[in-house]
């Protein structure tokens, strides 16, 4: 509770500091994220306890609910970063566009979804979804992929041994299970377990745990606007690195008191819950770095699910020189 009280009181003099700091000129980042979730904690500290501001960025963030539409904001110039899938910025080079996006910062490395079924099963197996149908999400995005590959890895075939409906959109996923549709649906935090407390679902069992590290969801902006805003992209990664790092420091119950105004329909017990379950499962990367290997099995799931007819190059779509620069600002 110490603890707690010490970073409230941290948070709040950083909030009087930069109050007072009104003459300070920001640059606005306009940055659209996939969907407001506990699994992206590191960028809402960072939010939260001004890590952009001492950067000289103030945030606009915005909510895509879909990669593919976070992807067209960013190539249309609504958005100067998006936060999704780095599935998305392998589809637009594949597709040859001249001025494709470039990953340089990712978040997460592991699936955050979590399976939720109708009826409590301590003693699930996946087996048991054999028959089945399973709310999934888009097809071609990196959560229905991920529980195809899932599925595959315990001898489930798509289509054959268990049905995923890719018809429903994503911000209407757990309304629809609620509503009745499908046997299981899968669903990110905080909003499975506000289904399970509301005892309309159970959570069965994580998807990021069983599918093993994966580039999961990561920044991109175009070549264009990296080329041309080289700092604030350096400014940037340095706050989210910060943030990565403040998360793997603290507890859950620090990190659900410093993200909370960021999930204000939430209650704290909730978020602390939330919070130890993806510290359990290890979703959160330790710094922004997307590695080769990372993309290789990204793409590997890609092509298992039959969305990928060639891989991108890594030298093309990921950069990894601001999460280095970061790493080492921080450590000066």
């Amino acid at each position: 509770m110490k603890k707690i009280i010490l970073i409230l009181i941290v948070a709040s003099v950083l909030m009087m500091t930069f109050a007072g700091c009104g003459e300070r000129d920001y640059t606005t980042v306009r940055l659209s994220e996939v969907t407001r979730s506990v699994f992206y904690a590191p960028q809402y500290v960072a939010l939260n306890l001004g890590f952009f501001e001492e950067e000289g960025i103030k945030i606009d963030l915005t909510n895509g609910q879909g990669a593919d539409k976070v992807m067209t904001a960013v190539l249309s110039g609504q958005a100067d970063i998006g936060f999704s899938g780095p599935e998305a910025a392998i589809y637009v080079y594949n597709e040859g566009k001249e001025d494709y996006a470039v990953v340089f910062a990712q978040l997460t490395k592991r699936d955050g979804s979590f399976l939720v079924g109708r009826k409590p099963e301590p003693d699930f197996k996946w087996e048991n979804l054999k028959g089945k149908t399973i709310i999934g999400g888009r097809k071609g995005g990196v959560p229905e992929m991920t529980l195809e590959y899932v599925l595959k890895k315990n001898s489930l075939l798509p289509g054959v041994d268990v049905f995923i409906d890719t018809s429903v959109q994503f911000a209407l996923m757990a309304g629809a299970f609620t509503g009745g549709q499908g046997d299981y649906v899968t669903l990110f935090e905080p909003v499975a377990s506000t289904v399970e407390k509301e005892g309309k679902g159970y959570i069965i069992a994580s998807i990021g745990e069983e599918s093993g590290e994966i580039p999961y969801t990561a920044y991109y902006a175009s070549k264009s606007y990296i080329e041309k805003n080289r700092d604030i992209i350096q400014k940037f990664t340095n706050a989210i690195y910060r943030g990565q790092k403040w998360v793997d420091a603290h507890t859950p119950e620090e990190i659900a008191e410093v993200i909370k105004p960021s999930f204000p329909d939430s209650d704290t017990e909730t978020l602390v819950t939330v919070a130890k379950r993806y510290k359990d499962t290890d979703a959160w990367s330790k710094d922004p770095i997307l590695n080769e290997e990372s993309l290789d099995l990204l793409q590997k799931v890609m092509g298992m699910a039959g969305e990928l007819k060639k891989e991108a190059p890594y030298e093309k779509i990921v950069t990894t020189e601001f999460a280095k620069k970061a790493i080492e600002n921080f450590e000066k």
